[in-house]
């Protein structure tokens, strides 16, 4: 599954820029991955706007990922709206990072064949084979005294 006509929105290392890119197949393929989101939107009277964009995250082209977000009151928050990445397996789309806010980049820097992910500047997402993993480690809450 490729992406025809995915010009608009398109990045090969550098910032992921979301657009709206109605009537296209990448607008298309977008809605049909969050269409349970956009039933839910429209069953509280919204309809969100789409953003869209893609990426090659590494030097084979079927490793072209799809970028998606939505914008809605009720689907953003405090720290923004929230982004979900895909990639084509064959004639689906499988999730490889899921609900990220704020700018993504492309990252010169790999794991695994695959671009590290830059969100919002400092927070980096490496693959780990399957997926994209967040390299910030949490916060351990402090022994108990």
């Amino acid at each position: 599954m490729g992406l025809p006509g995915v010009s608009a929105g398109w990045a090969e290392g550098g910032p992921v820029i979301l657009a709206q890119h109605p009537g296209t197949e990448l607008d298309r393929q977008a809605r049909l991955l969050v269409s349970p989101d956009l039933h839910d939107a429209a069953t509280q009277n919204e309809r969100p706007v789409l953003l869209t964009g893609s990426g090659r995250l590494s030097d084979d082209p079927p490793r072209t990922a799809l970028f998606v977000q939505l914008q809605s009151a009720s689907l953003c928050g405090s720290a923004g709206c929230s982004t979900s990445v895909y990639l084509p397996d064959g004639r689906k789309w499988i999730q490889i990072l899921d609900s990220v806010s704020g700018p993504i980049t492309i990252a010169p820097e790999m794991h695994e064949d695959m671009h590290d992910l830059l969100v919002d500047g400092t927070d980096r997402w490496i693959w780990n084979g399957s997926t994209y993993t967040d390299t910030q480690a949490t916060a351990e809450p402090a022994p108990a005294r």
